[in-house]
């Protein structure tokens, strides 16, 4: 029988982390944990399936095993991660490569993601985008450490997204919990870290020349993204983005909608409220905090509740 594959994944203790991550139901080992990899494949934080004949068996071994269940995709790895970050202080400030180099070099994917801002601080901000129009000046402001000329920052509010393609200088400031939609890459380039030191007393380790290599020239290119939303009975969607790498929705539900399949699979994040899915006859009971993927072998599904869900699907 057709079903929600539902999952159980990992934290991870964050030099910037807090505690905010147990409003999602989960057990945190420590008040500094910064990310949950909600949906991953990936080796550094992988989920496990909870439900059904595949209980038990990580996400990468399902996808290397049952490749039918994810429309026989052809792609090497399974190619999205979803997770949610817990900012108490600013990332650094980063950029990750295109899939060329980040294959050439790291051996892994480059790394596209994308932000929904579940909630921020008064005056909270981000970095988005740099202010060098060239190589040369990039460079330079860099090796001065010029941040306050060179990097562009933005005021950011609950309910904001921002789509950060490969080469955006970027970085998420103190007081915000995102939830981040990106390919399945680990490979992060620090461009600046605030000098902080870590547990032991030592700076991070900065990639100056990695980040040079592939920092978009010039860096103030921010896409235009177009979000759109459509009412229905029972729920609105709308639509955040539609790239090369991912489509990512989200999905209003007040009642009772429909949904017929449009992609070969789907990742689905519960990010507030409760409520259940129906498959095949058969409902499964929805609260915050849940995350699960329909597999390809689902048509169509039935949502009803009181819910916000964030739902993506990778390329076609």
């Amino acid at each position: 029988m057709s079903q929600p594959l539902f999952l159980k994944s990992v934290l991870q203790e964050k030099i910037w982390g807090g505690k905010h991550l147990s409003q999602y139901g989960l057990d945190l080992p420590s008040d500094k944990v910064g990310e949950y990899w909600a949906i991953s494949a990936h080796p550094n934080g992988r989920s496990t399936i909870k439900n059904g004949e595949y209980a038990g068996q990580t996400l990468d071994e399902l996808y290397a095993n049952h490749r039918e269940l994810f429309g026989n995709s052809d792609k090497e790895v399974f190619p999205l991660l979803t997770k949610i970050l817990d900012a108490n202080d600013w990332l650094s400030v980063q950029v990750h490569p295109d899939d060329e180099y980040g294959l050439a070099h790291e051996g892994e994917l480059g790394k596209t993601e994308c932000w929904y801002i579940l909630s921020a601080e008064p005056n909270a901000e981000i970095i988005y985008g740099h202010t060098a129009k060239s190589k040369e000046e990039l460079t330079q402001m860099i090796e001065s450490a010029d941040w306050d000329h060179l990097l562009t920052r933005v005021k950011v509010k609950t309910g904001d997204f921002f789509y950060v393609p490969s080469g955006t200088m970027h970085a998420i400031g103190a007081g915000i919990m995102v939830l981040e939609t990106q390919q399945s890459s680990d490979t992060t380039y620090r461009v600046y870290d605030f000098d902080r030191k870590d547990d032991s007393g030592n700076l991070r380790e900065l990639h100056i020349k990695q980040s040079i290599d592939v920092l978009n020239i010039p860096g103030d290119q921010t896409p235009d993204n177009q979000v759109r939303t459509e009412k229905f009975e029972g729920a609105d969607i709308t639509t955040l983005v539609q790239s090369d790498f991912f489509d990512v929705y989200k999905w209003d539900i007040h009642g009772q909608h429909d949904f017929i399949k449009k992609a070969i699979y789907t990742l689905v994040s519960v990010l507030d409220g409760q409520g259940n899915i129906q498959v095949d006859g058969q409902e499964y009971p929805l609260t915050k905090g849940d995350h699960f993927i329909l597999p390809s072998d689902i048509e169509a599904w039935t949502l009803s509740g009181n819910m916000t869900i964030i739902a993506s699907n990778p390329e076609k």
